[in-house]
């Protein structure tokens, strides 16, 4: 399982969603932002702000949210300009980290960033590093409970979907960062409720944290890392016991 996968798991455990709600619509409107400011605010035509405002739909976030933020992307309304970048580096273990940024200070972000590595065993790494490490994929996740599994193989397989997982006590269906836009829209024909639905880095393989120490410290990066304003997401290829998370969590 990868990291990120993961790490969903851990927050559901941890009760976090609430506390994340504030964080996850700040993430998405500058998504919004720099998606319209690159590509333009007609959603039909561009891909990257259609993926982000459905995004944000199926997180509840208010539509006058969205409007404004995609006016703020296309200059209608002013706005701070962010800037994306990808920083790529190790932790405890070896394991491989990338994380994506938008930020309006560089140079602020990325000292934050190696300090947040370094203190828990990590270490900021040279641009590709770690990137062939990771497929650009996208991935629509369902809940166990909001349709059969026959069903939902039927619908995601028809419309191009890659793979369904099962894994991380969800549907975790596997697209093409070009065939998301499909899917999805033939799994809301039929009604049935999305968790998220987005273009992300999925790791070719994994590495297992056998000491309780790496897992913890591991575990911690991954949150100070995700609670930083300015990082987007955070992808890892780290794997944990479920009898380690236990007693982590």
């Amino acid at each position: 399982m990868s990291g990120h996968s993961k790490w969903s798991t851990i927050k559901r455990k941890k009760g976090k969603a609430d506390a994340e709600r504030g964080r996850l619509f700040t993430r998405l409107i500058k998504e919004i932002t720099v998606a319209a400011r690159e590509g333009g605010g007609d959603i039909e035509g561009n891909p990257r702000l259609r993926t982000a405002v459905a995004t944000a739909k199926a997180s509840n976030m208010p539509a006058d949210n969205i409007k404004r933020a995609i006016q703020k992307g296309t200059g209608e309304l002013p706005g701070v300009i962010y800037e994306s970048i990808t920083y790529e580096g190790y932790g405890p273990g070896g394991v491989a980290i990338y994380v994506e940024v938008l930020t309006d200070n560089k140079n602020r972000v990325v000292a934050e960033i190696r300090h947040m590595l370094s203190k828990y065993g990590g270490n900021l790494g040279a641009n590709g590093c770690v990137a062939w490490m990771f497929d650009k994929k996208g991935i629509i996740t369902v809940e166990l409970d909001a349709v059969s599994e026959d069903t939902i193989i039927e619908i995601a397989t028809e419309a191009g979907a890659e793979d369904i997982l099962t894994d991380s006590g969800s549907y975790e269906i596997i697209t093409d960062p070009l065939d998301i836009d499909s899917v999805r829209s033939a799994i809301e024909q039929k009604g049935i409720p999305m968790v998220s639905a987005e273009v992300t880095m999925r790791p070719q393989n994994t590495v297992k944290l056998e000491k309780e120490s790496d897992a913890g410290s591991m575990l911690k990066m991954f949150e100070l890392l995700e609670d930083n304003d300015d990082v987007q997401k955070v992808y890892a290829n780290f794997d944990i016991d479920d009898a380690i998370l236990e007693k982590l969590t």
